[in-house]
């Protein structure tokens, strides 16, 4: 009996890591990303990341215009960030 109980508390362990490896998976959010030129929301050939961190998402990586996700009016107003292992 304390063998079985546990065993299913290793396993229960085991499934609880899996879940929450899971639930990060699904928080990946790639987006493509727009530039402002000329006054104008552009899209640019990049995809970035919603998810806010350090560094935010440029038109050639480390540098060039900041990228943003657009709006349903075709504005740009909130900047997207950088992809970091794979977020």
């Amino acid at each position: 009996m304390p063998a079985a109980v546990a065993v299913l508390a290793i396993a229960g362990a085991f499934a609880t890591t899996s879940m929450q490896r899971a639930e990060k998976a699904k928080t990946v959010a790639l987006t493509t990303g727009y530039y402002f030129s000329n006054g104008q929301c552009n899209q640019g050939p990049v995809e970035c990341s919603d998810i806010p961190k350090d560094e935010v998402c440029r038109l050639n990586i480390d540098s060039g215009p900041t990228i943003y996700d657009r709006d349903e009016d075709n504005n740009c107003p909130l900047p997207l960030y950088r992809i970091v292992d794979g977020q």
